[in-house]
């Protein structure tokens, strides 16, 4: 016992020597890695906000990198102390694996709110209609974007929704173009009907003359000869004049008698003797 204990003292200088070497260098990376990492998602985090990119984002994303940094800085320290780090990674994998296979919808939305948020195809404020619904943009978070429609709903889209369709966005041209069709009996006088609709557009002072007005038949349907009359104004004005507009056909045409066919259903009654 006495000879082992005295091996034991004889050996100290030799593995203090040893161990102590791989627990100064350990920690000596454990506390280069950590700062390096802190470095990393610090000049990431000014990099995107930066580009103006959305503050939530950016918290998300720094502690992302961070935390991943930090694990391989764990890992490396572990194995200057002679850890066998390959299974400790294995188990990592794996777990990052599962992880990944049960979260891989919010992943998705994740990763689809970053698109839209680095690519912009809309800020806030803006009228869209993506994700099978349309309205005013509210809010474009982490994993879904929030719009408001025209009668004061909240919509709540998955940002994996939004970005796997097609993203129609009405307000970032300043001007737009507002179509109608136009339909008149067969009996109308063609002449007097684009006459009528040219003075329709002349006369309202939203109507941009100078981007052109179009007239012109566009089809000989089953009842009604249909114009396309197409006319521009400034976006802010575009329904109230689509809707001024029309009313504007209406009671100018009854005015000119020109007829606006209507869907009729003629009934004949017989009598019976």
């Amino acid at each position: 016992m006495n000879e082992n204990i005295q091996g034991l003292i004889d050996k100290a200088p030799e593995i203090i020597m040893t161990y102590g070497m791989k627990i100064i260098l350990a920690f000596a990376v454990y506390l280069i890695g950590k700062w390096v990492a802190k470095a990393v998602a610090s000049l990431l985090e000014k990099g995107m906000a930066s580009r103006k990119v959305d503050a939530t984002i950016i918290s998300f994303t720094k502690n992302i990198v961070y935390y991943a940094m930090f694990t391989m800085v764990i890992i490396a320290a572990l194995g200057q102390l002679g850890v066998q780090t390959a299974s400790f990674v294995a188990i990592i994998g794996a777990a990052g694996l599962a992880i990944g296979f049960a979260l891989q919808g919010s992943l998705a939305n994740f990763a689809a709110g970053v698109l839209l948020i680095l690519f912009r195809p809309f800020k806030l404020g803006d009228f869209v209609e993506a994700g099978g619904a349309s309205g005013v943009v509210k809010d474009v978070s982490i994993f879904s974007t929030i719009l408001t429609t025209g009668d004061n709903k909240t919509v709540t889209i998955s940002n994996a929704s939004v970005m796997g369709g097609n993203i129609t966005n009405y307000s970032t041209q300043p001007e737009r173009r507002v179509d109608f069709t136009v339909g008149v009996g067969y009996g109308a006088d063609l002449n007097l009907v684009r006459k009528e609709l040219e003075a329709i557009a002349n006369s309202d002072d939203r109507v941009l003359i100078d981007k052109g007005i179009t007239i012109g038949v566009a089809e000989l349907a089953d009842s009604s000869v249909n114009f396309a009359f197409r006319i521009w104004t400034k976006t802010e004005n575009y329904w109230p004049l689509y809707f001024s507009t029309n009313e504007q056909i209406k009671l100018r045409f009854d005015q000119a008698g020109i007829e606006i066919p209507f869907p009729q259903m003629d009934v004949h009654v017989s009598k019976e003797n």
